[in-house]
């Protein structure tokens, strides 16, 4: 059974990630903009690498997410927070590059992963993750040598 913070992690953490999934199209003709105005990045990216970046980082996303909620890996925790805080880092310079719409949503979406992790430090969350790992019991040699 999983701690209340955790549920709430995944609440979060997923809810984000929509919203993170709606600002991408959304400001689809935004970026599509930006790049018919740069001719040289036109050339070399267009409308599919920049879904397949969108695609590959939900895939990490949700690897992340399961690894953590599912797997209580600590490693998936750290690496997450990571991820977030290098963003946190990024955000000021995207700030004024996204229209109003985009950043509004890019904004909440950030504060709700920001939720998410916090929720990941609770002291029930920490038991969790602390707790020993489940014993495989397929991998389980029940052999015994005297």
């Amino acid at each position: 059974m999983r701690p209340h913070s955790i549920t709430m992690f995944d609440k979060l953490f997923l809810a984000s990630l929509v919203l993170g999934a709606i600002n991408f199209f959304v400001s689809m003709p935004a970026m599509r903009e930006q790049l018919a105005a740069d001719p040289n990045a036109a050339a070399m990216v267009g409308d599919n690498f920049l879904i397949g970046v969108f695609i590959f980082s939900m895939l990490i996303s949700l690897l992340l997410w399961y690894f953590i909620s599912r797997r209580a890996s600590n490693i998936a925790k750290w690496i997450l927070v990571v991820f977030f805080v290098v963003g946190l880092v990024m955000l000021p310079g995207s700030l004024g590059a996204l229209p109003a719409l985009p950043l509004i949503v890019s904004l909440l979406s950030t504060v709700l992963q920001g939720a998410a992790i916090y929720f990941l430090f609770r002291p029930d969350a920490k038991a969790w993750f602390a707790r020993p790992a489940a014993v495989d019991s397929v991998h389980t040699d029940h052999t015994r040598i005297d």
